[in-house]
């Protein structure tokens, strides 16, 4: 029998509030939940877009950063991002580097489901191949960080509301990803905190 996956509920100061079972936090009326965002990045520095499977309830088949999801009650948010990676794409990491340790937003599709989360974002660097799960991603490119960048803020890219969010921030960090400084752990919401 498999338990459902919840995720943690949390206030817009970040403190956890309980649970909900995962499958009932999409819709038109979306608590702010904890969840995270990560953008993986080869050796050149390019970085990895992955195209949204097409029965996604949020955002199908829209082009977004590496990979998202929600940590698990309990659950670092740093090994969520690991899990998740290796699930979506395949790949096994070594460490998720923390960037931006309380970024939140609220979306909402057309059709009014919305998406609304506490989601630190975080940079993974990989040099292996891919294996991505067609339950999670339908399609995959690399693309050179600073290309990407300009394409996203200059409204060139049609990519998730999130990820339109987080690159000005992320470019904010310097030009070369391979060499941003990560934030501290205790920066993080105290929901998110190890």
């Amino acid at each position: 029998m498999t338990t459902e996956e919840h995720v943690v509920l949390v206030d817009p100061a970040g403190h956890a509030l309980g649970t909900a079972p995962k499958t009932s936090v999409h819709g038109r009326e979306t608590p702010l939940h904890l969840a995270f965002s990560s953008y993986v990045f080869d050796r050149e520095g390019r970085v990895l877009l992955t195209k949204r499977a097409d029965h996604k309830i949020t955002w199908p088949s829209v082009w977004t950063n590496s990979c998202c999801g929600h940590p698990l009650p309990g659950e670092p948010v740093d090994h969520a991002v690991l899990r998740r990676l290796s699930y979506e794409l395949g790949l096994t990491a070594k460490r998720a580097d923390l960037m931006l340790p309380a970024f939140s937003y609220r979306a909402e599709m057309a059709n009014g489901i919305v998406e609304h989360e506490l989601c630190p974002v975080y940079r993974v660097t990989v040099d292996q191949a891919l294996a991505p799960n067609p339950d999670e991603v339908a399609e995959t490119r690399w693309m050179p960080w600073k290309e990407f960048a300009e394409g996203a803020q200059n409204g060139l890219l049609a990519i998730s509301p999130w990820c339109r969010e987080q690159v000005p921030l992320l470019a904010e960090l310097g030009s070369d990803p391979l060499t941003w400084q990560p934030a501290s752990p205790d920066d993080l919401p105290p929901a998110a905190r190890p």
